[in-house]
């Protein structure tokens, strides 16, 4: 299962999310994400804080992938959110980052975990597809083209 649509929610696309620093970011995340799967969201974003101590998942392009495994999910979660302003990431390339596809996973997901962190790092690796997630004016627009282009992919 590594179709965006297979693990993000309609409701799980944020636009104009406003975050001061990281932790501001990832308890908002993880309240999103709690919402989702009944977790509690300070477990979730204390999950997302021990990754990034291990190093920072701003990949670069200001896209960061911040990710954690977590006991009592059944299926990888995601929740995308693009930034009203960019914040400082440590990112690979020292671009702050404003789009943030954050993926949790089932503690035993192992490869399944791997296959979605490749799909996601994919498609956010796309300039263009990049561009049309920041011209977005919604999140209808953002969801469907984060799911959109599945098919295209697909083909």
């Amino acid at each position: 299962m590594t179709d965006f649509s297979d693990m993000l929610r309609h409701d799980a696309v944020l636009t104009g999310v406003t975050a001061a620093n990281k932790k501001s970011l990832f308890q908002q995340l993880a309240s999103v994400a709690a919402l989702q799967t009944g977790l509690d969201p300070r477990v979730v974003a204390e999950k997302l804080a021990e990754r990034e101590k291990l190093g920072s998942t701003g990949f670069g392009g200001g896209v960061a992938i911040p990710h954690g495994k977590l006991e009592g999910l059944p299926q990888i979660v995601a929740v995308f959110a693009r930034l009203a302003q960019p914040i400082e990431f440590q990112a690979v390339d020292d671009v702050p980052v404003d789009l943030i596809f954050a993926l949790f996973s089932p503690v035993g997901a192992g490869s399944d975990h791997l296959k979605a962190l490749a799909r996601v790092s994919r498609r956010m690796r796309d300039r263009a597809f990049l561009a049309k997630l920041r011209g977005a004016g919604s999140p209808d627009a953002l969801w469907a083209l984060l799911t959109q282009d599945e098919a295209r992919d697909a083909a």
